[in-house]
Formats: structure tokens, C-alpha cells, sequence
């Protein structure tokens, strides 16, 4: 990624409403699913376990079990010992604590601080509580500000990046009744007010791919979330940016999206 005010090296400019993903990249989902069972697998193991042992356990390839133990590590979910081998490491250990509601609180504003100065964009964590989309935590500075919510975010499920990622993850009528609740409104020229037409796209939308707000909640502002679900409750990480610098979207809605699995993970253990 290059500066705040950057091109990337390729270039990309944003188009239409969807973002293409690097071929090979895994799904955040899939991440965490495996990470999981490479965290119980090294559970298991006391006194540590080398990576061939935890392949033939796991049932994972090299190159898949080499990435997902060097996020963990980066986590500090897994320690490497002197010897080669891995045990469990501090952060797991921290979140199976009395303080575990804490622990999370300052991770996941740990994590959205790290990610607002890799993408250079204002960071969200976003999660539908009781029929009401919720911003959780946000992460903004000088250069990378945050959206003006100039109207109330749990009304615009329907224009917002966050909302659509958070309505894509319910069933069909439970989007309809929150639609019930709170009904389509135009905001800009780009948002979409036949509710049809958007309970399609958000039927059709690929969950591995990040769902855009092209200034469709506010003009001048351009957006990109992804779901980071764990449990019953959906969630998502979102990132906004002017729209000036929206040739930068498709890149950082990339790499958005490889950083959601540490975060997800945190919220799945």
C-alpha cells in the first residue's frame, strides 16, 4: 500500500459495486476454522508440538499451516519455543481470564488503530444487537477521517457498507423486517430506494467479497465492509475514505479483508 494520497502500484481504479479478491486468498471464515482447530490441536500439547505433528493433526498443507501459524504468532495466540516447537501463547491465555470482556475491548481498539494506519482510511467494527445495526468501535485521525454520520447509521441498513454487510448476513425476512422498521430513504442521487432491487443485490452478494458504499450513505465519502461473524450475532469491519481517493478502495477493501481473520479469531475464542 502506498501513502494516503497514493495510486497503488497496479494502478486500480474502483468501478461498479463489486471488489475483486486476490485469487487463493481464504475467506476470513475459513481462516478462523482452521486457526481454531490448529489453537486446540496446540492446546493439547503441554510441553509444545512441532508443525509437521500439528499438520498430521490438523490435516492442513504446509503452505496453509505456515500461514495461519505465522498470524498466530503475530497474534501471540501461539509462542514459538527455543527448540522449534509451539505452545499456547499469551494472548489466548489473557482472553481465558476473568477480564476477558476488557481483554477484548482493547484489543479489538488495538487492532482498528493498527489497520486505520496500514490502509490510511478510518476503521469501523460494526455488529447487528437486537434488531439495530451498531457501531461498535471506530479508529480515525487527521489523514484518515472518519464518515460524518450526518444520519443516524442504524437507519441507513440500506445505503451504508456497514448496514448491507450486517443485512447481508440475515436470513431474508429478517431483513425485511428491519427494512419494516426502518424504511428506504434517498440520501444521495447513488442511493437505492427500490427495496426489491436491494434485497437482490444483498441475495446475490458473494460473502467474500467486500461489500462498497460508493457515496451512497453521504457525497464525498466512499466505503468497504467485510463480515467478521462469530456465533449468532453478525459483525463486520469497515473502512472509509474520501472520495477522492477512491482509485485506493479496491486495494484497501483487499487488504481489509485479509485483516479481518485475527479479529474475527479474537471474537470466536
Amino acid at each position: 500500500m502506498t501513502g494516503c494520497d497514493g495510486r497503488d502500484a497496479s494502478g486500480h481504479t474502483c468501478e461498479g459495486g463489486t471488489v475483486a479478491l486476490e485469487h487463493g486468498q481464504m475467506a476470513p471464515v475459513y481462516a478462523v476454522q482452521y486457526a481454531l482447530r490448529l489453537l486446540e490441536a496446540v492446546d493439547r500439547h503441554d510441553h509444545g508440538v512441532s508443525a509437521d505433528q500439528l499438520a498430521r493433526e490438523v490435516g492442513l498443507p504446509s503452505g496453509t499451516l505456515a500461514h495461519l501459524l505465522a498470524m498466530l504468532m503475530r497474534e501471540s495466540y501461539v509462542r514459538r519455543l527455543p527448540g522449534g516447537g509451539f505452545v499456547v501463547g499469551e494472548s489466548l491465555t489473557r482472553l481465558g481470564g476473568s477480564n476477558r470482556r476488557q481483554e477484548l475491548a482493547d484489543r479489538l481498539r488495538s487492532s482498528l488503530g493498527e489497520l486505520r494506519d496500514e490502509v490510511c482510511a478510518a476503521v469501523y467494527f460494526g455488529r447487528y444487537d437486537d434488531g439495530e445495526i451498531t457501531l461498535v468501535d471506530y479508529a480515525d485521525g487527521p489523514e484518515a477521517p472518519k464518515v460524518n454520520e450526518w444520519v443516524d447509521f442504524r437507519a441507513t441498513g440500506h445505503a451504508s457498507a456497514v448496514g448491507k454487510c450486517l443485512l447481508g448476513q440475515l436470513d431474508h425476512d429478517s431483513r425485511r423486517e428491519h427494512l419494516s422498521r426502518h424504511r428506504i430513504a434517498r440520501l444521495t442521487s447513488r442511493t437505492i430506494t427500490d427495496e426489491k432491487v436491494l434485497l437482490t443485490r444483498l441475495d446475490t452478494h458473494p460473502s467474500t467479497v467486500p461489500m462498497l458504499d460508493l457515496q451512497e450513505y453521504a457525497v464525498g465519502t466512499v466505503c468497504a465492509a467485510v463480515p467478521v461473524t462469530a456465533g449468532a450475532a453478525a459483525g463486520c469491519l469497515a473502512l472509509s475514505m474520501p472520495a477522492t481517493q477512491a482509485f485506493r478502495l479496491r486495494q484497501a477493501a483487499e487488504l481489509l479483508n485479509q485483516r479481518a481473520a485475527p479479529l474475527l479469531l479474537s471474537l470466536a475464542i
